[in-house]
C-alpha cells in the first residue's frame, strides 16, 4: 500500500494548499449544484423524472425514520405500510443514519427538501472524499487529487445513480473506508482503529449495505494481490500482526453495533434471501463500457446509448477514449514505477478486471444481444448475500480505480514532465477527449402530483381511525407511489399515523423462495392495477366483489381514496377508468375535498 506522499513545508506551500482545497471544494459543490439544479426551483413541485418512484421511497424512509425514532418505534421494522405482514427494512435500504440526522431538517422542510440536501451533499461529499484521500495519502499534487476525486464524484454512474439513489451517492463512504483499513496497520493502533473503523461500517451498512458489501470485496481483493507480490511480502509481514489484531477489533465491535440489524436482516420476520430484480436484466452490457452516458455533454449532443437496464443503472459508460486513456496510464506509471509501486498497479489492474467481468452477469450480452456464454457470475449467483447484489453494480469499483490511475498518473506528469512539447501536448488532449464528454448535465425533473389536500389538510383524520388503515387507489405499489408520498407527508407533518396495504418495499414473495418487489397481489390489487394502466373497465362479478371486499377486510381498510390526480410512475394513470371500477366494486364514492372516497364498513 503506498504511503503518505512526502510534502514540502512552508508558507507558500501551506498557502497553495489550502487555496487548492477551496478550490476543490467549491467545484464539488458548484457540479453538485449544477446536477440537481432542476430540483432547487422548489424541492416541493418538482420531482425526477425517471425515477420518481425510488424518490417518492427514500423521502418515505426519511420521514418514517425521523418519526420512528422521535416517538421511540422501531426504524428497521413497520407496519405502516404492508399490513398486517409489515416491512422488514434491515433487508431494504433504511438509510437510518440520514434519517435520523437529517430528522430537523425533513420536520422543517418537508422531506422532499431534506431528500435533496442530502443528494447534492453526497455529491459534493464524495468529491471531497476522495480528494482528502489522495491528497493525503496517496499522491503529491493537490492537482492529481482535485483530478481524481472529481471524476469519481461525478463518473457516469455516480451521475446516474443521482437519479434518487440517496444509498448509492453516498460515495463518500468508500474513501473513509479506505482510509480506516490503512489505518490498521498502524502498530499500537488496534484498537483505536477499529474502532474507528467499527463505526463506519455501521454508518455504511445503515445507508448502503450493498455497497459496503461491494467495498469490502475490493479492498479484499486488492489487499490480496498487492500481498502476494514478492516486493511486498517483508512488508505484509511487518504489518499482519497489527492489522490482524485491528480486524479483530473491528469484527467485535462491529458485531456488537450490527447485532440486531443483521439478525433482522438475516433471521428476522419478512427476511428474504436473493433479491427481487432479475440479474439477468441488471447486468452490464460489454459494449456500455465504451458508451457514453445519457446525463453527459456527449449524451447531450446524440451520443448517449441505452445499453442499461434503465436510465438510473449506467454503471459503467466511460467511453472509449478514456478506456483508452486508463490504459496509457497503466503504461505510464508501469514504466517510470519501482517494484514497489507495481505491486500496488498489479492489485488495481486485477480489481479492475474482476469487477468488470463480475459486472457482466451470469451470461455475457454484447450491444444488447444475449449469448449463452457462462460468466463467473453466474457460477457465484447461488451464494448467500452475492445472490442478493445486481451484478451490473459490480462495475461502480471499476470507476474509483479509473480515477486512482488518472489521480496518478497527473501525479508522476507534474513531478517528471515529458521532455517534449508534443508529448505533453498530447497527454493534455487525452485527459481532454476523454474527460470532456463525461461533463455532468442536470438531471431531468417534471413538476410532481400535488399531494392531496384531503391529506395535507388533515381531513383524513376525520375517516381513519389513529393507526386504522387507509388505502389510495390504485394501491401503493413502485408504480404508483403516492401512498407513501401521502404518509410521508402525514409523518413530517405530525399529523399522525395512518396505515396502508402493499407499498415500496423488497419483501418475501417470490419465485423458489427469493424476494419481490412488492406483495403478491391480491384480486383487489389486481382489479385497481389493470384499469388504471389499461385504462379499461374489467368485468366485475358478484365473485369478484366478494374477493375484493374480502381482501379489504383482510387488510382492515377502513377508508378507499382516489385523488384527482394519480402519479403513476412509469405511465399516465387513467382516474377515471380506475374511479369507475372501485364503483362497480364498492359503490357510490363520496366526494371529500379533491378526492373521492369509499368508505368500507367491517366485516
Amino acid at each position: 500500500m503506498p504511503s503518505s506522499p512526502s510534502l514540502a513545508t512552508g508558507p507558500s506551500t501551506t498557502f497553495r494548499n489550502r487555496r487548492a482545497d477551496l478550490l476543490l471544494l467549491l467545484a464539488a459543490v458548484a457540479l453538485a449544484l449544477w446536477v440537481t439544479s432542476g430540483m432547487w426551483r422548489d424541492p416541493n413541485t418538482r420531482m425526477i423524472t425517471v425515477n420518481s418512484s425510488d424518490q417518492a421511497l427514500f423521502e418515505w424512509l426519511l420521514a418514517f425514520g425521523g418519526h420512528a425514532v422521535t416517538h421511540g418505534e422501531n426504524p428497521l421494522f413497520t407496519h405502516l405500510i404492508n399490513v398486517p405482514d409489515g416491512v422488514n427494512l434491515a433487508v431494504n435500504t433504511s438509510i437510518t443514519a440520514y434519517a435520523v440526522v437529517f430528522a430537523p431538517l425533513t420536520y422543517l422542510a418537508g422531506p422532499p427538501a431534506t431528500f435533496l440536501v442530502i443528494l447534492t451533499l453526497n455529491l459534493a461529499a464524495t468529491a471531497v472524499a476522495w480528494y482528502w484521500l489522495l491528497s493525503r495519502q496517496l499522491v503529491a499534487s493537490r492537482l492529481a487529487a482535485g483530478v481524481g476525486g472529481l471524476f469519481i464524484a461525478y463518473c457516469p454512474a455516480m451521475v446516474s445513480h443521482a437519479n434518487a439513489h440517496l444509498n448509492w451517492t453516498a460515495g463518500w463512504l468508500v474513501p473513509l473506508l479506505i482510509w480506516g483499513v490503512l489505518r490498521l496497520r498502524r502498530p499500537g493502533r488496534a484498537i483505536a482503529g477499529g474502532v474507528v473503523l467499527s463505526v463506519l461500517v455501521a454508518v455504511a451498512f445503515s445507508i448502503a449495505a450493498e455497497g459496503l458489501f461491494f467495498t469490502a470485496l475490493a479492498v479484499a481483493l486488492f489487499l490480496l494481490v498487492w500481498a502476494l507480490h514478492p516486493v511486498r511480502r517483508a512488508e505484509v509481514r511487518a504489518a499482519l500482526p497489527s492489522f490482524l489484531r485491528g480486524l479483530g477489533v473491528t469484527a467485535l465491535v462491529s458485531g456488537v453495533l450490527l447485532a440486531y440489524p443483521l439478525w433482522l436482516h438475516f433471521a428476522g420476520p419478512q427476511r428474504f434471501h436473493g433479491t427481487g430484480f432479475d440479474p439477468m436484466i441488471h447486468s452490464e452490457d460489454i459494449a456500455a463500457y465504451g458508451s457514453y452516458p445519457r446525463r453527459s455533454l456527449a449524451g447531450w449532443a446524440g451520443l448517449g446509448t441505452s445499453l442499461a437496464p434503465n436510465p438510473t443503472e449506467e454503471n459503467s459508460f466511460f467511453g472509449i477514449p478514456l478506456l483508452l486513456l486508463a490504459v496509457a496510464c497503466f503504461v505510464l506509471l508501469w514504466r517510470r514505477a519501482d517494484r514497489a509501486f507495481r505491486a500496488t498497479l498489479t492489485a488495481l489492474g486485477v480489481t479492475a478486471v474482476v469487477f468488470a467481468v463480475l459486472s457482466w452477469g451470469p451470461t455475457a450480452k454484447w450491444n444488447g444481444r444475449r449469448t449463452d456464454q457462462l460468466l463467473p457470475f453466474g457460477v457465484l449467483d447461488n451464494l448467500p448475500v452475492v445472490n442478493a447484489a445486481l451484478p451490473s453494480r459490480l462495475a461502480l469499483v471499476v470507476a474509483p480505480v479509473i480515477g486512482l490511475l488518472l489521480a496518478y498518473a497527473v501525479d508522476t506528469l507534474r513531478a517528471r514532465p515529458p521532455r517534449h512539447r508534443s508529448t505533453q501536448l498530447a497527454w493534455a488532449i487525452g485527459f481532454a477527449a476523454a474527460l470532456l464528454p463525461l461533463l455532468p448535465t442536470p438531471l431531468l425533473t417534471s413538476v410532481r402530483e400535488p399531494i392531496p389536500a384531503f391529506i395535507t389538510s388533515g381531513a383524513w383524520q376525520r375517516y381513519v381511525s389513529p393507526g386504522g388503515v387507509l388505502t389510495p387507489l390504485p394501491l401503493t405499489v413502485d408504480l404508483y407511489p403516492d401512498g407513501q408520498r401521502w404518509q410521508a407527508y402525514a409523518l413530517a407533518h405530525r399529523q399522525g399515523e395512518f396505515r396502508i396495504p402493499a407499498g415500496f418495499f423488497l419483501g418475501p414473495g417470490g419465485p423458489e423462495g427469493r424476494g419481490r418487489i412488492g406483495p403478491v397481489p391480491r384480486t383487489f390489487s389486481a382489479l385497481m392495477d389493470q384499469a388504471g394502466r389499461t385504462g379499461l373497465v374489467p368485468i366485475v362479478t358478484d365473485g369478484s366483489i366478494r374477493e375484493a371486499r374480502a381482501d379489504l377486510h383482510y387488510w382492515g381498510v377502513e377508508t378507499v381514496v382516489l385523488a384527482d390526480r394519480v402519479h403513476g410512475a412509469k405511465f399516465d394513470v387513467d382516474e377515471e377508468a380506475v374511479r369507475r371500477t372501485a364503483t362497480a366494486l364498492l359503490g357510490p364514492p363520496e366526494r371529500v375535498e379533491d378526492v373521492w372516497i369509499w368508505r368500507v364498513p367491517p366485516p
